[in-house]
């Protein structure tokens, strides 16, 4: 017996002004499948996929839900034929528990006490195997937990189609694999899963089925028995990525960033990192492995100068700095590179002309007299451009019109122009497509090779052990301990994430 998609897409076009992020797109998912969504930056799988959500109305092609057709001119709509979207910023009311979050807005809170929520809330997970505390309040839970709450909501509001989106970027290993099993058991019950994802090997681990987009077209569709990593890549980026590789003969030099004892306090008053000890040689990559939260933000900015340490030393070269200010510390040799791109790193407004002199316009080879010497900022800027290979359209226009890849080899370039002893660099491939995170990569492991200290900090783990000579893994604002990134495995790693001492299994 032939079996019937319960998703169809046909023929799907829709334009915004200037650009056409879907055209002509054919999509087909079954019950019972996990269906993986790739594409660069701007390949148009968002879009693709908020209009199977009802959050966008294509315009042209058309919608069939379990072979009828439908139009969904809201979110709700596309929820009563059974479509729901998990997005990676989770729409809970935190101060609600699990069972008023799951519950209300299903029509049924008005019929029900408190306990008789948390009944059904307990009732319902247990048919999908989820082990959750329905009274707790959503802030007291991990992210893997709200996470599992999310899926829940969705589940009890009658999905039988659920769309994630970059659904492992905030988990630990051991949630990914929480999380995976999560989905194995909907696809067994007959759900059908479209996952949105740039992690190759997570597409490989767990789907069925993979589609790929490419400048708003399907490049192909496949089962993922049929394809590798190497072959996605490809396909995504229309040419063959190479894959770049930290190991080599590592020649690290002396200790060039110390931090001894640090303690630092968060903005909610309490200390967010707590008598940290960790120190940078030249010519390594030391990677930060941690849940996000967990004092990685404090301890960038504390080296940066931006936050005061309560207790403890850095020192740069054998002396302490605590009391230097940032442009002090800039012109010392440490140089970095921001979680926020746009927020913290870059003005969305400014042209690259003044992007690249942000830091530095007070030196003497920018100044012309009391004015600024764009001449030579320019000639800069050119240098940077071709040797970073950084795509725009023109150096006068605002850097908001870039794209993520080249906004952050923007970024890196001008903070490698100083030349720094020391690079820190925040979560440095977030939201880059699989080239561009590469390109970024590459800038970092040439940069490595000259003798700079660089300090990572990195959501994926697949990084880590690429990359990293070093990992540091963050626990409630400590180090919980230092490995070297060849002599341990992610398993040991993720056990570190979660505070927990692992064992090694002896044969």
């Amino acid at each position: 017996m032939k079996r019937l998609p319960v998703i169809e897409m046909d023929g799907i076009t829709k334009s915004f002004p200037g650009v056409v992020a879907n055209k002509n797109i054919h999509f087909r998912v079954y019950p019972g499948e996990i269906h993986a969504l790739l594409g660069e930056n701007g390949a148009g799988k968002s879009t693709l996929m908020s209009i199977l959500a009802g959050l966008y109305r294509p315009d042209s092609g058309f919608i069939k839900v379990k072979g009828e057709k439908l139009e969904f001119s809201s979110p709700r709509k596309a929820l009563s034929a059974g479509i729901g979207m998990i997005y990676q910023h989770f729409r809970l009311v935190n101060n609600f528990t699990v069972a008023e979050n799951v519950i209300l807005g299903a029509g049924k809170s008005l019929k029900m006490n408190k306990k008789q929520m948390e009944k059904e809330t307990l009732k319902f997970a247990s048919q999908f195997g989820f082990d959750i505390n329905p009274s707790a309040r959503i802030y007291q839970l991990s992210l893997g937990e709200q996470q599992k709450v999310e899926i829940i909501k969705m589940l009890y509001r009658g999905c039988d189609i659920l769309i994630m989106d970059e659904p492992t970027t905030v988990l630990t290993p051991h949630e990914v694999n929480d999380l995976f099993n999560t989905l194995r058991v909907m696809a067994s019950q007959g759900k059908a899963v479209v996952l949105i994802t740039h992690k190759l090997h997570e597409v490989m681990e767990v789907a069925d089925y993979v589609t790929v987009l490419r400048h708003g077209e399907v490049v192909g569709s496949t089962p993922i028995a049929e394809v590798d990593e190497t072959m996605l890549a490809k396909m995504m980026v229309a040419k063959e990525v190479i894959f770049n590789e930290a190991s080599h003969p590592l020649l690290k030099g002396d200790s060039i960033l110390e931090l001894c004892n640090a303690s630092i306090f968060g903005d909610q008053g309490h200390l967010a990192v707590q008598d940290l000890n960790l120190d940078i040689k030249s010519g390594e990559i030391v990677a930060i492995a941690g849940v996000a939260g967990n004092g990685q933000r404090e301890l960038i900015e504390a080296i940066a100068g931006l936050r005061k340490l309560h207790t403890g030393t850095i020192s740069l070269d054998g002396k302490v700095i605590n009391d230097l200010n940032i442009r002090q510390r800039l012109n010392l040799g440490i140089s970095v590179v921001p979680e926020d791109r746009m927020g913290m790193g870059l003005v969305p407004n400014l042209d690259l002309l003044d992007n690249i002199i942000l830091r530095t316009y007070y030196l003497e080879k920018y100044s012309d007299g009391i004015f600024i010497d764009y001449k030579s900022v320019r000639k800069l800027a050119e240098e940077m451009v071709e040797d970073y290979n950084i795509y725009l359209s023109d150096l006068n226009h605002p850097v908001n019109y870039m794209s993520g890849g080249n906004l952050q080899k923007l970024l890196i370039a001008r903070e490698l122009s100083q030349k720094p002893r020391v690079l820190v660099a925040a979560y440095p491939s977030r939201g880059l497509d699989i080239a561009a995170a590469e390109s970024v990569y590459n800038i970092l492991l040439q940069e490595r090779d000259k003798g700079t200290g660089i300090l990572l900090i990195l959501e994926d783990l697949e990084d880590i052990f690429r990359y990293a000579d070093r990992v540091a893994v963050m626990y409630a604002g400590g180090i919980q301990k230092i490995l070297d990134a060849d002599k341990t495995n992610i398993d040991e790693i993720g056990a570190l994430m979660l505070g927990v001492e692992y064992v090694r299994k002896t044969s």
